[in-house]
């Protein structure tokens, strides 16, 4: 761990943001990996009580199993079941407008994973700038034959490409997993809420007509 600490230590000044961007960026895989599990998103008890709506007597079940779960899936069935009464086009205006602001909700937190992907390799580039700048300048004061002096340099600009290489590279690879996850779970809401948009119009009492 010393030795790990100590070859940190010499990739210089941008390490600290360096690291500062693999706090942020691990902080956001972690709480992506447990927030964007489909079972929290598409809670069964709601697609269960969704699959089995009859009629408008079972709207009142379907809200309050609905309120029992929090999360964008739940909040836009809820949303759409309590504005039933509404013509069709309000109604799909209206989950359309929930829809935006839960979509948001699943995604938050991608933007800054994105730019912990993107700048990390160039935090390890300006670091690879520093030490081949301080290997130029101790060329220009003592030659050539100062052999640490130039290795000091050398081993900065290394030790911080390959950090910003180690952090940007997973950083990108975990944003477009995630990125993807949270499209899929969106297609799925999608289909569940027009399911049960269709389902609304077929009833003549809740259609609005």
């Amino acid at each position: 761990m010393k030795n790990v600490w100590e070859f940190l230590v010499k990739g210089g000044i941008c390490m600290i943001p360096l690291f500062l961007c693999s706090v942020a960026g691990l902080a956001i895989v972690i709480e992506k990996f447990i927030l964007l599990q489909r079972r929290k998103i598409i809670v069964p008890e709601v697609v269960s009580v969704l699959e089995n709506i009859k009629g408008t007597n079972d709207f009142p079940l379907a809200v309050s199993i609905c309120e029992k779960h929090h999360g964008p899936f739940a909040n836009i069935i809820r949303s759409t079941l309590e504005n039933h009464n509404l013509p069709r086009e309000e109604i799909k205006e209206t989950l359309l407008d929930q829809g935006r602001q839960e979509v948001h909700q699943l995604e938050k937190g991608l933007g800054v994973l994105e730019t912990v992907a993107g700048i990390g390799p160039l935090l390890g580039l300006l670091g690879t700038v520093l030490g081949i700048l301080k290997v130029f300048k101790v060329i220009s004061v003592m030659g050539v034959g100062q052999a640490t002096s130039l290795a000091a340099g050398i081993s900065e600009a290394l030790i911080t490409t390959i950090a910003g290489l180690f952090i940007g590279i997973p950083a990108l690879v975990a944003y477009n997993y995630f990125a993807s996850r949270a499209d899929a779970l969106v297609l799925e809401i999608e289909k569940y809420s027009n399911r049960l948009l269709n389902k609304i119009a077929s009833f003549p009492a809740a259609s609005g007509k």
